[in-house]
């Protein structure tokens, strides 16, 4: 659940730019929000944004991508609020198994309960994305999260 203090809403094309450019900050792949398959949604905090990450569902088996929290928001527990919602709306879309790759994040994924495995034994569906066959690098972490 999150908590009150947050909430979770689908990104409009007004705030994909917003997101874009909060992700580029962070050094995290922002190329294709607006032509991707995936789903992007904004955090807030009252009437702030605060972060967001996205969601691509592949049936069973779902991508949690770029998902960030603005550095002035971060050690709140924003993030793993924010990761929580997600794996609801994951929950909620059929997914049950969630992937992601990091380049810079895997302790914080490891505490949301998320565990590193090799790509190979990633599901087809999701080896094809874009996220793992072009924006992150071969050396990311890849993780695992059974919802």
């Amino acid at each position: 659940m999150l908590p009150d203090s947050i909430t979770l809403t689908s990104a409009e094309a007004a705030e994909i730019a917003w997101l874009e450019a909060l992700l580029e900050a962070n050094d995290l792949p922002n190329r294709n929000l607006r032509s991707g398959p995936g789903q992007f949604f904004v955090a807030r905090t009252g009437a702030e944004r605060i972060g967001g990450g996205g969601l691509e569902s592949y049936g069973s088996n779902g991508l949690l991508r770029s998902v960030v929290i603005a550095a002035t928001h971060r050690g709140r527990g924003y993030g793993v609020a924010l990761c929580d919602a997600l794996e609801a709306r994951a929950r909620t879309n059929g997914v049950e198994t969630l992937y992601l790759l990091t380049t810079t994040a895997a302790a914080f994924f490891r505490e949301c309960g998320y565990n590193e495995i090799d790509r190979e034994v990633v599901p087809p569906e999701i080896q094809e994305t874009s996220e793992f066959a072009d924006l992150c690098p071969q050396s990311a972490t890849c993780m695992r999260k059974s919802l």
